[in-house]
């Protein structure tokens, strides 16, 4: 099995109302990220790229390094979560992207976000 198949990535996604201004085309979202290290050795969250999609086709791209300023370390088994926001111009849209991760062994590899959806109905639709 593949070191980028042994990590396990969930989304939740909130609809933040109060730091939003519909009339300014500026909705806000929370998304809280959640890592599970399923295989049998340790990895490194290295960096992120983010593509980041609104209802109008308007597509952004956020590369960097880390999450949140930090580059968690998971053993096998454990889990990671951390929270971030996003705003786009329009009530839905959709982000996806992946981790570059790297194993205990010096391998390096792409742990995949699966695409998930940002809308102000609140619900976390993935």
């Amino acid at each position: 099995m593949k070191a980028e198949t042994q990590i396990q990535i969930s989304p939740e996604i909130e609809y933040i109302d109060f730091d939003s201004d519909p009339k300014a085309g500026r909705y806000v979202f929370t998304y809280t990220i959640t890592i599970v290290n399923q295989g049998p050795v340790g990895a490194r969250l290295l960096s992120r790229h983010w593509i980041i999609t609104d209802a109008n086709g308007k597509v952004e791209e956020v590369r960097g390094e880390g999450v949140i300023g930090e580059t968690p370390y998971l053993k096998p088994g454990e889990t990671y979560a951390y929270t971030s926001a996003a705003m786009i111009a329009t009530p839905a849209g959709m982000m996806e992207g992946e981790y570059q991760m790297i194993t205990d062994e010096g391998i390096l590899f792409e742990a995949e976000i699966p695409p998930f959806m940002l809308t102000t109905s609140g619900k976390s639709l993935h």
